[in-house]
Formats: C-alpha cells, structure tokens, sequence
C-alpha cells in the first residue's frame, strides 16, 4: 500500500540577497579606462551578475562580450518541466490532498524506485518529481535565483554539465546510504549549482562579495547548515506515517558541485577541456560513480 511506502523527499531553501555597493567604484573605473565614458551602460544588468559571479580579473572580459544569446534556457527549461509534472500529478492525478503528493508519484515511471533500478533512467528523472508544495517551490525559487545568473555567465551546457552531475550523484549516493527509500526532488542539482558558487566564493571571497561578504558567507552557510539539519531530523525523527527526507542526495549533490561545480566555474575565460583540475575532477566522480553501479549490481540489499 502506498501509506505504508516510505518516501524520500528532498527540501532546500536559500536566500540570497543582491548588494550594489561598490558598483559605483567599478562604474567609475570604467569610464576612465573608457575616455570618460561608460562602455557597458546599457549592461547594469550584467554588472551586477557579474559582481556576483565572477571574479574582479575576468569581470571586463565578460561585459565586454555579455549578451543574452543563448538565453538561460536550459535552467528555465527544467523548471517549467519540473512544474509541469508536479501540477500532472496534483491535478490530474487522483491525491488524497496536493499540498502533499503520495499516490500518484510513487506509482511515476520517473521516480526513482529501489524496486526498479534496472531502469536506469530513474536516476536521473526522478528530479522532475516533487512531493509537495514546499518542496517543488524551494528547489525552483533556489535553481531560478542562482541558476539563471550562472547561466548568463556560463551559458547552458557548463550549468547543465553540473546539474546533472549533482542529481544522478544524488540518486546513486541515496541508492548506497539509503538503498530500500524511495526518491524525488531536484535538490540534488540545485545543491550542484550552490556547491560549486559556493567553491568559486570561498577561492575568490575578497573579489566576488564586496560589502560585508563574511556576513553574507555566514548567513548561507547557516541556511545550508539549517536546510541539511531538517532533512536529517526529517530522515531519522520524522513520524512513522511521515514521509523521510534524503540528506545523502543533498550531500553528494554539493559535493560534485564542489568538485565538477567549482572546476566549471572557475573556468569562464578558458577552455575547460584543457584544465588539468577538470579532468581529475571528472576521474574521482567517475570512479565514485563506478563504484556506486558495483554496489547496485552486486551488493545493494534491495536485490
């Protein structure tokens, strides 16, 4: 029975907040370089974005060629996917109630499902599934504010590179760690995208948070640490006629943005196929997933 499945479900809520101080500075430097005119007034947009996404000595390089062709569609395209399927099954799917799905998602061809691993394409479709309300609009709300900046930057397929990484690590770590749950969400990806912004900031902190950026690090550390606290209290505490949170999918998800992630970011003005981290980065998550297909083949309990 489907009431007494347990579901895996993954929550993730950030907040970032924009800061423009020091834009003027920048703005003014600009000009001067420019003959007392400013070269790139019609991009504030991309003065901002870059502020937050790049580091001071490839910020010039970027505005310079900045536009917005293509546009971020590989972001924009997942989330309409993933709302499309959330409003399939809460309408047209027969739910007891749709602020939280049951019924209707467990029996998805998209969820991953340890009974099912032989489809392969679970693990990586399961993050069109969402459980609830709370659920669908923290991974969109997070995934638009910080993914679409991204991919103004990096255009869609480095962003989409990292994305994917993050969900199927995920859906392979949950399959390990948790290997009898159920799993939906997309937080693996949206944690992909956080982890590796989060690298870049941490290796560029003094040139890409001007103003008060200790406190700005702080506060998103404290809501990551606080988001991963409940899905661990979610995982192990939560009622038995509740439905657990995955935390292995968000860990391993921030993990290969750590990695892959940072490796993609940090490379805006060079080729990434060149750089030597990028490969070593691709081994260690290449053997990582390697293992994680022994271990469903051969070790999983759910065989």
């Amino acid at each position: 029975m489907a009431a007494d499945r347990d579901l895996e479900i993954e929550d993730v809520t950030l907040h970032l907040d924009g800061d423009m101080k020091g834009e003027l500075e920048e703005e003014k430097e600009m000009r001067e370089d420019g003959g007392g005119k400013d070269p790139f007034k019609n991009k504030k947009v991309h003065r901002v974005v870059s502020k937050w996404m790049l580091p001071e000595k490839v910020r010039r390089t970027y505005l310079e060629r900045a536009n917005c062709l293509p546009p971020p569609v590989f972001i924009i395209s997942i989330s309409i996917a993933e709302l499309a399927v959330f409003i399939y099954y809460a309408v047209w799917k027969p739910q007891k109630q749709w602020i939280t799905l049951d019924t209707g998602i467990l029996e998805s061809p998209f969820i991953y499902s340890p009974e099912k691993r032989e489809e392969a394409w679970r693990f990586i479709s399961y993050m069109l599934v969402h459980a609830g309300v709370q659920h669908i609009l923290g991974n969109l709300v997070m995934q638009l504010i910080l993914g679409i900046p991204l991919e103004m930057v990096h255009k869609g397929l480095r962003v989409g590179l990292v994305y994917l990484a993050g969900v199927i690590a995920g859906s392979l770590a949950s399959s390990i760690f948790d290997p009898l749950r159920y799993l939906v969400g997309a937080s693996g990806g949206v944690y992909a995208l956080m982890g590796g912004y989060f690298m870049n900031v941490l290796v560029n902190f003094r040139e890409m948070i001007p103003a008060f950026g200790i406190v700005r690090l702080l506060i998103i550390i404290l809501i990551i640490v606080s988001d991963m606290g409940f899905a661990l209290y979610r995982r192990f505490f939560v009622p038995a006629n509740g439905s657990p949170v995955s935390f292995a999918a968000h860990i391993a998800g921030g993990f290969a943005g750590m990695s892959i992630g940072y490796t993609v970011f940090s490379c805006f003005d060079k080729a990434l196929l060149k750089d030597p981290r990028f490969w070593i980065a691709i081994a260690a998550y290449s053997a990582c997933v390697l293992f994680a297909v022994f271990f469903n083949i051969f070790l999983s309990p759910a065989n």
